[in-house]
């Protein structure tokens, strides 16, 4: 049977967007209708709370839901029409409704959330070869004061190759000499070591201390 949620891959639900998009309220999901094929059917729309998407389509004439276009081996010019449009009203309110969610750890949920709220600043995605890879700055004199990343493990010298989403911030060069430790706090990756380190986002540093590391880096930064 066709899946729609690899539409919804690594995107995140916006409430806001989704009720801005004509969703409405009902009990604890989200509902939307429109019609589809000249106004022959209704395609209806539920995400419930938790972000999990189910599409329906309905015949107008007869009441009942149509399913040809969620069998994978079903083909033909109308039931192909039918699933074009499916995939596009609902790929649509993936693109406007659901942002991408770049990071998959909660320390880095954390920091994203703190930048907005402390220094109303939004990550900027420079690089296109690496989507994933962010950095924020200071608005005052556009000074970078952080970095979000997604790199391999061996890239700081740990002996597996997976990969870990770190953060480098800005700490003042008679403090880095203490801090950095090859297992906690790593030399700035990909920038200046006397005035940068690496973390981890994996819980080996409490998000607390995270987060306060961040508040320095804003303050050097200027």
């Amino acid at each position: 049977m066709y899946n729609v949620n690899h539409l919804f891959v690594s995107r995140e639900m916006n409430v806001k967007k989704l009720l801005a998009y004509g969703f409405r309220k009902d009990g604890q999901d989200y509902g939307y209708r429109c019609d589809v094929m000249n106004k022959q059917f209704t395609l209806q729309v539920n995400i419930t709370t938790q972000g999990d998407i189910a599409a329906t389509i309905i015949d107008k004439v007869t009441g009942e839901d149509y399913i040809l276009h969620r069998i994978t081996s079903a083909t033909g010019a109308f039931v192909g029409q039918i699933r074009e449009e499916h995939d596009a009203i609902l790929l649509d309110i993936a693109e406007k409704c659901f942002p991408q969610k770049h990071f998959k750890t909660a320390q880095a949920d954390a920091i994203v959330q703190h930048l907005k709220q402390q220094y109303q600043s939004e990550l900027e995605f420079l690089w296109p070869r690496f989507p994933e890879n962010a950095i924020f700055r200071r608005k005052d004199n556009q000074k970078w004061f952080g970095a979000l990343l997604t790199i391999h493990s061996s890239k700081l010298g740990r002996p597996d190759d997976s990969l870990i989403e770190i953060v480098n911030i800005k700490v003042s060069p008679q403090t880095i000499a203490s801090l950095v430790d090859g297992e906690v706090y790593f030399p700035g990756y990909h920038m200046n070591k006397k005035h940068w380190v690496t973390l981890c986002l994996d819980g080996s540093v409490p998000t607390a201390e995270v987060l306060l590391r961040i508040d320095n880096s804003f303050n050097l930064a200027g």
